[in-house]
This record gives structure tokens, sequence and C-alpha cells, in this order.
């Protein structure tokens, strides 16, 4: 918890009605507080961690549902994080959930750092089971699907950021050097992945 005891007479009225700055104050930390613990392991991790903490929040398109977590504190992956994220990026055609990549959220989380955003990420697709990459590569023959896709791995995600360019989006991945970026402007998202640097 970010206090040890609660502060007398919180919510009460003032003597007058001219704002006073301390209060003012005092209930803005109490409103981040309760933002935070709206998402309880968030607001605990933080608490432990201070600035050494990494976060992301996301919203999947296809599903609907939104995630906003720690998931690295310093050099330490939180395990319940990844756990969660993993079911997000699960395939959502078939249920399928598999592990991802810790370093593709690390290459996330930096994208979003040095594009000065905080933004959740909106993801198109992340981890696709064998049948269903055999599914999207038989729809014809340039689909654009490798037959042995990062994204069978969990160690490829399509995902864009409402309010920033797409291309901007991905030059901030290309500066990165790090694994695989590519462009879909026509289908409206940029795959990430930690293959080798490679671009297209």
């Amino acid at each position: 918890m970010f206090f040890t005891r609660r502060p007398a007479a919180i919510g009460a009225a003032p003597a007058d009605s001219t704002p006073c700055p301390h209060r003012r104050r005092l209930l803005k930390g109490m409103a981040g507080v309760a933002t935070l613990a709206a998402m309880p392991d968030m607001a605990h991790a933080l608490s432990r961690s201070g600035s050494s903490a990494r976060a992301l929040a996301f919203k999947h398109m296809h599903t609907g549902e939104q995630l906003s977590l720690v998931y690295r504190i310093g050099d330490s992956y939180v395990p319940e994080g990844l756990s969660r994220l993993a079911r997000l990026m699960r395939d959502f055609r078939t249920g399928d959930v598999h592990p991802i990549d810790p370093a593709l959220l690390d290459t996330l989380w930096q994208v979003q750092a040095n594009l000065r955003t905080s933004s959740p990420f909106d993801i198109i697709s992340a981890y696709r089971s064998p049948k269903t990459n055999t599914m999207l590569r038989g729809r014809s023959a340039h689909t654009g699907v490798a037959k042995d896709s990062m994204h069978l791995y969990g160690r490829a995600i399509d995902i864009r950021l409402p309010g920033v360019a797409l291309a901007d989006v991905r030059d901030a991945a290309l500066e990165l050097k790090r694994g695989g970026v590519g462009y879909y402007a026509d289908s409206g998202f940029v795959h990430l992945d930690t293959g080798r640097v490679r671009r297209w």
C-alpha cells in the first residue's frame, strides 16, 4: 500500500469554498492510488520496485480484452504477469495459449518509451497455433503467412498504437535493430518479432 495510515477527515467539507492546494494534491494522489488499486498486480509491483518496473497495456482487437500490468522489475520478469500476457495473447480462434517471448515484451516497451506515449497497444495477432497458421496460409497463395511463422512460437505480434502514425511505430521499431519489423500499411498494423534483424 502507498499509505500506512488513513489521513483524518478525508472528504470533509472545507470551512470555506476557497480551493486548498494541499487538498487538491491529496485528492489527486488518492485518485492515482485508486486507479492503481483497480490493477492490484501493478500497484503491488510498483510499490515494491519504484522506477525499475516495466509496465505494458494492451487491448485485443478481436476479443475486446484489456490488460495493464507490470511484466518486469529490474532484471527479473514477473511470472504472474507473463502468464496473464500469454492468456491475453492466445490464439483467439482456437483458445490455445503459449508462452510469449519476454524479449518481445521488452521490444514493445522500448518502442513505446521511444515514442513517448502511454497508449495501450492494439493487438491484431500474437500467438498463432499450427492449426490457425495452416488455415491462414491456405486462404491464398499470397497471404504473406510464413510456414514457420514466428507467431507459432510466441515470438511475434502484430500491433498498432492509437494516436501514433503507423509509420512512426515502424520507424521506432527499426531503430532498435532487434528482430523483424513488417509494415502493413493497407492492413493497419506493424509486425514485430524476435527473429533475426530484417524488414519488409
